[in-house]
């Protein structure tokens, strides 16, 4: 069974998706509000990959257009750091270049109000970002 849980980090909210236990699919989970204390963001995390029991941790690398990694990929090296100082499983980090515009577009052409799409935007990247991951890996 290989089951992954990808994160899409960013600085207010966490969007969290989960493979199926075959790695076929992504599945979203839910967005996380940053409570602003990266110790209790990570145990929650943590607590969270502890029930779903996933073989690896994805992050999501925020690059720029020309595959430079920016202000934001460091925040993110940070997190995915403090994180991985208490997860004992794998890991990995996928480029989400352009991830959030895409889960936007979709939930524009849903036509779904602002209000919501705000709440589910990082869910819907984070899916993004596993579902390309696993399209990339085919072996995994």
């Amino acid at each position: 069974m290989l089951r992954i849980l990808a994160l899409d980090v960013g600085e207010k909210r966490i969007g969290i998706a989960v493979s199926d236990a075959l790695g076929i699919t992504a599945q979203g989970l839910e967005t996380f509000s940053r409570t602003g204390d990266i110790e209790k963001d990570v145990a929650y995390i943590i607590k969270l990959a502890e029930g779903y029991k996933p073989v690896r941790l994805l992050f999501g690398m925020p690059r720029n257009m020309d595959g430079t990694y920016g202000f934001q990929a460091e925040r993110v090296r940070d997190f995915a750091t403090a994180v991985l100082e208490k997860w004992q499983g794998e890991h990995a980090f996928y480029d989400e270049r352009l991830t959030t515009v895409s889960a936007e577009r979709v939930l524009l052409e849903a036509e779904m109000p602002w209000q919501k799409r705000r709440k589910v935007v990082d869910k819907l990247a984070a899916v993004v970002i596993l579902q390309g991951y696993l399209a990339s890996n085919p072996k995994l």
